[in-house]
């Protein structure tokens, strides 16, 4: 453990060092550094579908199931979808550092300042694009990162940050030593990250849930902040104004993917047409190709399916008395990252949108669309579920920032 910990702290090491030359960056090195990225994307296509070739295969030896191998893949097509992300992500504009908010008594100006916290960890489940997500996000909010994938993708996450992140911003002048990946398969090194406070103060969470939860237990132990993505789980309630071939369709658009976290994973109906809807159902499901679960169950409600390789391919199913029933069972049972109503009674949506609490509430829409490049049109570090202020949801560059006020004397510049 001494080994590992040690490793990462050298990782942390680096990119502290090499922080405060990025915080320094100009908004136009920052883009160019990312677009530069997105280029290579293209220019080391070879290399970097290569080495996740070799991940895939030796998944698929060791028995990964098909949803987790689906996000371990990178395809043709999705490395043109990150590449293209990474694009818009450098279009977009950089809030401004500064902003007055107000004057003080004595004619001073209060200024409300944007800084980056310095360096900050990442622990994520195997997902090659996580890597670019989070790297670009760290880049564009002028933070350093030391990031630690899950085992399964490390030579994809190496290449990554081999071929397409380190020579991108080393080509616009950037210390590449920015970013840093742990560069070992073992786990320990996810809980070495959360232990160097003075080094990485802040460490992005993500993951399967109850190793997830431990990381944010042991992070609070050492002083260390997170942003924590530890459950998944959509939530839908089949309201009794519902209609049918609406509802079918919204069932089937809610599993185009079965191994990602905003997915259908529960199905609530009103029992006055829970049997008269179940056919279309489960026919929409069948569609999808996944399997109901139905009552009585064998599991708590709100399982989260999509954690477990065996039944990732299972939605629950579960008649409940009313709305009020339906937004209880989503708000107690289940993660709290997304609910939504299919229902043509306007009241009963606007209900529904009142009374849940979690993170993203859905109208007659799918909650795959709790993204934050669905949602917000740039990627996401992870969806933070805190139940306390702070940013909440997809979580993007725009919140990887520290507040500072500075006062000054008055009709200077902000």
């Amino acid at each position: 453990m001494t080994e590992i910990l040690d490793l990462v702290r050298s990782c942390a090491t680096k990119a502290k060092a090499a922080a405060p030359a990025l915080a320094a960056a100009t908004d136009e090195a920052i883009d160019a550094a990312i677009g530069e990225m997105a280029a290579r994307l293209s220019s080391a296509r070879g290399a970097v579908l290569a080495s996740n070739a070799e991940d895939v295969a030796a998944a698929e030896a060791a028995g990964m199931s098909g949803g987790l191998l689906d996000r371990l893949r990178i395809t043709e097509e999705r490395l043109d979808g990150m590449a293209e992300q990474l694009r818009l992500l450098a279009s977009v504009p950089h809030p401004a550092a500064s902003r007055k908010v107000g004057t003080l008594d004595g004619g001073f100006d209060l200024i409300e300042v944007r800084k980056p916290v310095g360096v900050i960890g990442a622990n994520y489940e195997a997902r090659p694009n996580v890597t670019i997500d989070v790297a670009s996000q760290l880049v564009k909010s002028r933070n350093a990162g030391v990031l630690r994938t899950g085992s399964a993708a490390l030579r994809s996450a190496q290449a990554l940050l081999d071929r397409v992140i380190a020579p991108g911003l080393s080509d616009v002048g950037i210390d590449e030593d920015v970013i840093q990946l742990v560069p070992t398969p073992d786990r320990a090194a996810a809980g070495a990250l959360v232990e160097l406070p003075d080094l990485i103060p802040l460490v992005i969470v993500r993951g399967s849930g109850e190793t997830t939860r431990e990381l944010d237990r042991r992070a609070a132990q050492h002083g260390v902040r997170t942003l924590a993505h530890a459950d998944g789980g959509g939530v839908l309630y089949y309201d009794a104004e519902a209609d049918p071939d609406f509802a079918a369709d919204l069932i089937t658009r809610s599993l185009d993917r079965l191994g990602v976290c905003n997915r259908l994973n529960l199905l609530l109906v009103h029992k006055a047409v829970y049997d008269a809807a179940l056919p279309g159902i489960t026919a929409a499901l069948e569609k999808a190709g996944v399997r109901a679960s139905l009552p009585p169950h064998e599991h708590p409600i709100g399982y989260e399916w999509a954690l477990d390789g065996d039944n990732e391919a299972t939605v629950t199913i579960a008649p409940v008395d009313d709305l009020q029933h339906a937004v209880r069972v989503a708000n107690e049972d289940t993660s709290g990252l997304a609910a939504g109503i299919v229902t043509t009674d306007e009241k009963a949506a606007e209900a529904f949108f009142a009374a849940y609490t979690g993170t993203g509430v859905f109208w007659n829409a799918p909650t795959r669309l709790l993204d934050g490049f669905k949602l917000l049109g740039v990627p996401e570090t992870g969806i933070n579920l805190d139940r306390v202020p702070g940013p909440r949801g997809p979580v993007t560059f725009t919140d990887l920032v520290l507040r500072q006020y500075a006062v000054r004397p008055g009709g200077g510049a902000a």
